[in-house]
């Protein structure tokens, strides 16, 4: 029977089934299935309400829960990461953040855990701000705006944000930064660029200071 009190189909319904069942096989001696269940539920929850479309919720739901888990195993010692983790924050998750995270995966590789999120997310990753992205071969056309979660946050070694102001998360004595940046959102492609290039040199003083190389 359908659940009346969501928008997803029958079908989507089905594939959230499919992706508690996957993480708790994933996270099986690290979490027990109630905690996957609750985070897949949460995590089903915040992303559905703020969905314009829901084709594909499913796939969003299973990535959002897999890194909040992944987060919290790191938070309670549950995990033998030991990754630099950074998160990257500001207000719509959209593009500065979405621009930062890419230049950190390309830049860093699998040696840094990446992380982003807004205070008040986006329904869709800022189009200028994928096709900036695009330019310098780096595709973020699959990322999505989401909103920071407090186990991210609590595992992050770094967070960096980006005008997000008293609406970002604080917990004392963890390391952050503020990066101040245009907003890229209704901008022309052209201002776009230059913000997506100042990004770039932001990201790699803070890789220095992690003692992270470039990769390549």
């Amino acid at each position: 029977m359908r659940d009346t009190t969501t928008r997803l189909t029958t079908e989507q319904q089905t594939l959230v089934r499919q992706v508690a069942a996957r993480l708790k096989g994933e996270f099986s001696g690290t979490f027990s299935p109630e905690t996957v269940e609750r985070f897949v539920g949460e995590s089903r929850q915040v992303l559905e309400e703020r969905a314009q479309v829901t084709t594909w919720l499913p796939i969003l739901i299973e990535r959002f829960a897999r890194d909040r888990l992944r987060a919290l195993a790191r938070v309670e010692g549950r995990s033998d990461e030991t990754r630099p983790a950074v998160l990257f924050l500001c207000v719509h998750n959209a593009g500065r953040s979405q621009m930062a995270a890419g230049w950190l995966r390309h830049l860093a590789g699998d040696a840094v855990e990446v992380y982003s999120g807004g205070s008040e997310p986006a329904s869709e990753v800022n189009r200028s701000a994928v096709e900036a992205m695009a330019e310098v071969g780096i595709d973020i056309r699959t990322e999505f705006p989401k909103p920071w979660a407090e186990e991210i946050v609590r595992a992050a070694d770094v967070v960096v944000t980006m005008g997000c102001g008293d609406a970002c998360p604080v917990y004392p004595g963890k390391r952050y930064e503020d990066w101040e940046l245009a907003d890229p959102a209704q901008q022309p492609i052209e201002v776009v660029r230059g913000i997506r290039d100042e990004i770039r040199q932001r990201v790699q003083v803070l890789m220095a200071s992690l003692g992270l190389s470039p990769e390549g």
